[in-house]
């Protein structure tokens, strides 16, 4: 009964059985749990009950009737903050065309130039987009869903912007990458978009419902991928240790390899009939400029061409003429180079597009959806445009403090632009 009694005591009992006569000491097996504690519990006041934490008891220790009813009626407090909405989800705005500007919705529509085919080049900004902390690498418009323009920043973010929208303009922001992001490509079904960066690693997007659907992994830090035009489930990307891979969404796995000890690989682009593609390398190291530029040859994974381009330059981009037998490389000697895109890929020595600045930056150019003018980002923070056809400078506009990175003509709307900078800003002129 002593045992039984001393068990089931609250400390108050205990407490006023002392002050009568102190009981002698019993004799008590061994407890089973090595950590359990033989001292006394204090007395608890009210005063001290707001002091108690709501924590896990220990196992094998006992709590009086008067401490569990303390613990009970102790507000609950964690110290993890609640997810928010926007920590946990991409979605920020709708992507959808319903709020955009009826002038833009009926160009759009009507896959018309609409307002805009007067040919001029507007200089003023109509929208300005600020959401990247730094530097913005890459910008591209959707061509089913023209209203959207995404960006890859150096901040590790992608985000999609509904340019037009009356409400959010920032629709989704995507932090799926562990490092800086590089590159970035819209699909030419659905909603899907792939990018690339400094965790070696590709991933692709389903930009609808927010969610990453795929990861392709690689030892090498992915600086640029490129969709197949013919095919959506297959994709090119090259890294820093010089590989170039042709993957497959469906099978999630490289299906050629295109080897040959090159440098980090700086751009790649398929030509107009799909079945070559060029690529460029950093090729500065090795003292072998010959390989700086590559035609290679898609389904037998071999160069038809490596002596194209001899000048000891990188070229940060290649762009391919949108009907024109010819591609265009964006070189670090400050200027634009020319090659025939016909065997023996010849470059042409007796006209380039030469104005503009590069200076180490990576900077990229675009034809516009006609052919007819080549617009690229400068050192100098401006937008230079030129004749496609003759190299000679239409204008030039300032935009930035800082270097102009990427320029992107609209797929409908030719005169309108989309660039972004060195310092984070991307800016859409109409």
């Amino acid at each position: 009964m002593d045992l039984l009694y001393n068990a089931y005591s609250t400390a108050e009992d205990e407490d006023e059985e002392n002050e009568k006569h102190a009981p002698p000491p019993l004799k008590r097996a061994k407890p089973d749990f090595p950590h359990t504690s033989s001292r006394r519990l204090p007395a608890v006041t009210l005063n001290q009950s707001q002091n108690i934490t709501t924590e896990v008891p220990i196992a094998g220790r006992y709590i009086s009737k008067r401490e569990r009813a303390i613990m009970a009626s102790a507000p609950q407090t964690s110290n993890a903050d609640p997810p928010t909405s926007s920590a946990c989800s991409p979605v920020q705005g709708s992507i959808s065309d319903s709020f955009i500007r009826k002038d833009i919705y009926s160009s759009l529509r009507n896959r018309t130039e609409g307002y805009t085919n007067s040919g001029r080049i507007s200089e003023r900004v109509s929208t300005t987009l600020m959401s990247h902390k730094k530097a913005v690498n890459a910008i591209e418009w959707s061509k089913n869903h023209p209203h959207l323009l995404a960006s890859a920043g150096m901040d590790s973010s992608i985000c999609v912007w509904n340019v037009w929208s009356s409400e959010q303009k920032k629709a989704r922001v995507f932090n799926i990458h562990t490092a800086a992001v590089k590159d970035i490509k819209w699909s030419e079904q659905g909603y899907s978009l792939l990018s690339c960066g400094y965790d070696c690693s590709t991933r692709l997007i389903d930009v609808e419902k927010g969610l990453e659907t795929c990861v392709f992994k690689e030892d090498q830090v992915v600086g640029v991928v490129k969709f197949h035009p013919n095919n959506s489930n297959l994709f090119l990307s090259g890294g820093s240790k010089g590989g170039i891979r042709l993957w497959d969404i469906r099978t999630r796995n490289a299906v050629n390899q295109y080897l040959r000890g090159l440098g980090p690989i700086l751009d790649l682009e398929f030509t107009n009939d799909t079945r070559q593609f060029i690529s460029s390398s950093d090729e500065s190291k090795s003292n072998i400029s010959e390989n700086s530029i590559i035609v290679w040859d898609v389904s037998r994974q071999v160069p038809l061409s490596n002596q194209i381009y001899v000048e000891a330059y990188t070229c940060p981009c290649i762009r391919h003429h949108p009907y024109d037998q010819y591609f265009v490389a964006q070189s670090n000697g400050n200027y634009i180079a020319i090659f025939s895109s016909k065997p023996p890929y010849r470059l042409d020595k007796y006209k380039r597009y030469e104005c503009h600045g590069v200076s180490g930056f990576p900077v990229k150019c675009n034809f516009s959806p006609d052919g007819k003018k080549l617009a690229s980002g400068s050192s100098d923070g401006y937008i230079y445009f030129y004749n496609a056809k003759t190299c000679d400078l239409i204008k030039k506009i300032k935009v930035y403090e800082q270097t102009c990175v990427d320029v992107a003509f609209h797929p409908v709307m030719s005169n309108i632009i989309a660039s972004c900078s060195w310092n984070g800003e991307i800016s859409v002129f109409e």
